[in-house]
């Protein structure tokens, strides 16, 4: 059996209700449950919530809610593998053959059900705990720099002031979309970011983590680019 779990808790502080704001029309955890039922990935789609007006839309979208996340589980603290090895372990206390389970953000609306598929199939091809999406940097981290105290530039890696941009490996980071798991390695809450783990690497246009207004703002403006330009597409092979 392959589950989704999708947290989404109602105390988001940056952005208030951010899980159920209206995002293009949509309520935005909406997105999620609806890549993750296209996939054809899942037995079950769940959401994770301790929230009764997040619980009612994430039905609504078709999802399911069988339990209330516990009020230890959901508050900034919080981290998603403990959510996550709840769930899990809800699952099993339910006796559900529970083998791959999938980590699918609420505020996640470039999120492609054909994505969530491809990343499976690799986590089934390989000895793997995790294989979870990501992106590479617009601009190489090793020419990175800090600003002291008094706004001077103190570059992190002094040694590559001079590199050629081309000469510098590529760098990547959590595209904070999907995470794709072995049931083991969510209840034991083992790290993803580890050797056992591989990124389902996603274009950079694709890619855009919600944390602030100004990330909600940004994301509003990429998705209407990307989606005029899907349209645009669409009505070029028709």
């Amino acid at each position: 059996m392959n589950t989704a779990i999708i947290p989404a808790r109602g105390g988001s502080q940056r952005i208030p209700r951010k899980n159920i704001k209206l995002f293009h029309g949509r309520p935005m955890i909406a997105w999620s449950i609806q890549a993750a039922l296209d996939s054809d990935c899942f037995d079950q789609v769940l959401v994770s919530t301790d929230d009764s007006e997040i619980a009612a839309i994430a039905r609504e979208c078709g999802a399911n809610t069988p339990f209330v996340r516990p009020s230890a589980l959901s508050d900034h603290h919080s981290t998603t593998g403990a959510v996550m090895a709840h769930a899990v372990q809800w699952l099993q206390q339910q006796k559900c053959a529970v083998q791959a389970v999938c980590c699918v953000y609420a505020t996640a609306p470039f999120v492609q059900a054909q994505d969530i598929k491809d990343a499976l199939h690799l986590l089934q091809s390989k000895p793997l705990d995790y294989v979870f999406s990501a992106t590479t940097y617009g601009f190489p981290i090793q020419r990175a720099f800090h600003r002291d105290a008094n706004g001077r530039v103190r570059m992190i890696q002094p040694e590559h002031l001079l590199t050629r941009s081309q000469d510098l490996p590529e760098a990547f980071h959590d595209a904070a979309q999907f995470y794709w798991g072995t049931s083991n390695a969510w209840l034991l809450q083992k790290p993803v970011f580890s050797e056992n783990a591989m990124p389902f690497v996603l274009p950079r246009h694709r890619v855009q983590d919600i944390d602030t207004p100004q990330d909600w703002t940004r994301a509003e403006l990429m998705f209407s680019a990307w989606q005029a330009t899907h349209d645009s597409d669409e009505k070029a092979i028709a």
